[in-house]
């Protein structure tokens, strides 16, 4: 352990129980098997036929008509008295739903990414290493990396979709944030308190006395101008990849509701979880947020009820309890979503004509078959916002308030020239130290706290945009 670190120890260590306990213990499938969850059962054709008052069958030899085969697919009137039965989701069950590995293995991934970032910054809190680079940081980006591969995957499952719809309205939202983060990215930081402007402008600085030496300080507005660039780019991707994770909150939250109609406690808790990332999006507003909790009116004296420090502390809790609610309120949103079988059946009974029992068994099937990909729709954006507040703690220079804030100011930019003499080790050690000193002095914690302050923010942006469509559509258009 003395030659590794304990945080590479730590960290194989997690990756080993990771492998090694997925088949017995997993959260991701406690989470849909632990009893708690029912699904609807599709109907036999015994039990269809039954119901709608036909005889059984007979041999294929009484089926002749004129020496032909007579096999009519089984129809049954829409109006018949259909009542789906119940059952436990079981580990067996899970094995026939789509995406399922998938699922199961990026929701324990981001468990125990978050248990070694929760180890690591005890690590830095009570012995603080100087020299160590907080390997907590790379699981959270790992984690993010991991949650926009499943936000692209599930979006390209749409994009195959034969109807052309989903593709329809993934592209009208892409264009959509596009121009959004264009406006948010000009609005000036007297009303959106990101820190990206102050953060670019040291990076600038600071990359500017690096490539003065080679001649290539003209390449710095190229590289601001391509970073905007690909930062818009990179909001317009995530805002159509939450596009219909937003839409799918919108729905389970008014079935949710409506299944807790008798539990008002239920209800706020529900409420409160759907308005969660509207209290993000306020945050950054300074003139409603930071303005008016440091310089509270009170009569005509302005009262600082906390200090810059302790609000930038204040919003990372704020994010962190907000993600555990929408974490406590995953079943309820889920027994939802399974819940569209009844109200299918529901519809169907109010509609006239016939249809056929293959496509009632087909439509029952399907609902069970894709809470995994609804799990993480559901799931997906509270991962992504909970580890970009951690990184946003971390690379910022924040503090969880239990010990000061550090500056997010760095030291200067400086070269140390290499020493003669010196072994081929020491050589390769001294160059590492040079490239990690000089990208240090670059990429400052200033410049991350801009940056991932700006997409915590824009991944709420996307949530509140789509969500609020998604309870027009549901509530409005769906139903007419």
């Amino acid at each position: 352990m003395a030659v590794m670190g304990v945080q590479v120890v730590v960290s194989l260590l997690a990756a080993s129980v990771m492998q090694k306990l997925a088949p017995h213990c997993s959260f991701a499938r406690w989470l849909l098997c632990n009893g708690s969850l029912y699904r609807y059962k599709h109907p036999s054709e015994e039990e269809l036929r039954a119901l709608a008052g036909k005889q059984r069958p007979k041999a294929k030899r009484d089926r002749r008509v004129n020496g032909v085969l007579d096999d009519k697919p089984l129809s049954v009137p829409r109006d018949i008295d259909l009542r789906l039965d119940t059952s436990p989701i079981t580990a067996v069950d899970a094995l026939v739903l789509r995406y399922f590995l998938e699922y199961q293995w990026f929701v324990d991934f981001a468990v125990y990414s978050t248990a070694v970032y929760i180890f690591t910054e005890g690590y830095f809190c009570l012995a603080d290493p100087q020299k160590e680079t907080n390997i907590g940081v790379l699981w959270c980006l790992l984690t993010v990396v991991f949650s926009v591969k499943v936000f692209f995957m599930v979006m390209r499952h749409y994009f195959r979709s034969e109807e052309g719809g989903e593709r329809s309205v993934c592209l009208t939202f892409a264009f959509f944030f596009l121009l959004l983060a264009m406006v948010a990215l000009v609005i000036r930081e007297d009303y959106l308190e990101f820190g990206l402007e102050p953060g670019l402008a040291g990076v600038s600085s600071n990359l500017e006395s690096v490539l003065k030496q080679r001649g290539w300080e003209w390449t710095v507005p190229l590289a601001k101008l391509a970073f905007k660039l690909g930062l818009v780019a990179l909001c317009s991707f995530l805002g159509a990849c939450l596009t219909f994770p937003g839409l799918r909150l919108a729905q389970t939250h008014l079935d949710a509701l409506r299944m807790a109609a008798d539990k008002p406690l239920t209800q706020v808790l529900l409420h409160t979880s759907f308005l969660a990332p509207v209290i993000v999006v306020v945050m950054w507003i300074k003139p409603i947020s930071r303005d008016f909790l440091l310089h509270a009116p009170m009569g005509k004296q302005t009262v600082q009820l906390m200090s810059d420090s302790a609000y930038n502390t204040a919003r990372l809790w704020t994010i962190v309890g907000l993600c555990l609610l929408r974490l406590a309120v995953t079943r309820h949103h889920l027994q939802a979503y399974l819940g569209l079988a009844e109200r299918w059946v529901e519809q169907m009974r109010r509609e006239a004509g016939r249809i056929a029992a293959v496509e009632i068994q087909r439509k029952i099937t399907r609902i069970y078959c894709y809470v995994s990909v609804v799990s993480l729709q559901y799931l997906g954006p509270v991962i992504l916002t909970l580890h970009c507040a951690l990184l946003l703690k971390t690379l910022g220079h924040h503090s969880w308030g239990l010990y000061p804030e550090p500056s997010p100011v760095p030291p200067a930019v400086s070269a140390a020239p290499p020493r003669p003499g010196s072994e081929d080790g020491e050589d390769v050690r001294a160059a590492v130290e040079q490239i990690t000193g000089v990208l240090g002095g670059i990429f400052t914690p200033l410049f991350f706290r801009g940056l991932l302050a700006f997409v915590t923010w824009w991944v709420a942006v996307c949530q509140v945009v789509t969500s609020l469509f998604g309870l027009y559509f549901h509530q409005y258009l769906a139903a007419s």
